[in-house]
């Protein structure tokens, strides 16, 4: 995917060390895009196509305010901010403790919200920006087993559209990318052995799962392509959308 107008904008990727945020990275650099990637533990090996890698915990809202400022005033203005960093946890809801809830809304919801709200400043001053956070199906059906990451996106994702009204008249688009099954550790970490990915595409009738129409798993990168495109200026008539990428296994759009 190229042509998308992004040369010498500027993009601040949060989970940038896993799957799709490494994608994400790859994808906006090959725009021309000038891409600060952060992670709550930079990864050993450097992350291709960011020109500058600083570790930031998104639960930790004073730093989150501290890195975009840091990065405004020192580095330059973010044209676009990607809201990747997430956490994943299983289980039914009788067995899940306090610790793993507050833990994954932490991430998946509280991180989401002082990301954004740092950019938001910014962006509105400026009468320019995208935002793009990045969800999950799972926010738009019921997953067995799943209830806290499933809020915690529901939550994320109703947050943004919410943000996304705000910013409109400010010329500040704010959209979801929301994944289904994707090739990633936090995908094929659920799997018992290696005909997990033949189940997730098959379905799970006896969890009411519904399976992948289009007969494959995600690649981290047939994420970030959506993530491209929703940063770029062929959306700028798009804002508070929720774009499914999951091969229609919700059964939506």
């Amino acid at each position: 995917m190229t042509g998308f107008g992004l040369q010498g904008r500027r993009a601040l990727v949060t989970g940038a060390g896993g799957g799709i945020g490494r994608a994400t990275v790859a994808a906006l650099a090959a725009e021309g895009v000038e891409v600060i990637a952060t992670d709550r533990a930079l990864p050993a090996e450097p992350i291709a196509g960011a020109r500058h890698s600083l570790a930031l915990d998104v639960t930790d809202s004073a730093a989150v305010a501290a890195l975009v400022a840091r990065v405004e005033a020192e580095i330059g203005p973010l044209d676009i901010g990607v809201s990747l960093a997430g956490v994943l946890a299983t289980g039914l809801v009788a067995d899940t403790g306090d610790a793993d809830w507050r833990r994954v809304f932490a991430v998946n919801c509280d991180g989401v919200f002082h990301v954004c709200r740092a950019l938001a400043g910014p962006m509105q001053a400026r009468r320019r920006g995208a935002i793009v956070v990045v969800s999950s199906n799972a926010a738009g059906i019921p997953r067995h087993g799943m209830a806290a990451y499933a809020a915690s996106k529901a939550a994320a994702t109703m947050f943004t559209r919410c943000l996304g009204l705000e910013l409109a008249p400010f010329g500040v688009r704010c959209n979801i990318v929301a994944p289904g099954s994707t090739l990633t550790p936090m995908q094929t970490g659920m799997w018992a052995d290696a005909s997990g990915g033949d189940r997730v595409i098959a379905g799970s009738p006896e969890t009411f799962r519904t399976g992948i129409p289009l007969g494959r798993i995600a690649r981290p990168e047939d994420v970030a392509d959506a993530v491209v495109y929703l940063a770029s200026d062929r959306a700028a008539h798009v804002t508070m959308a929720d774009l499914y990428v999951d091969g229609g296994a919700t059964l939506r759009g």
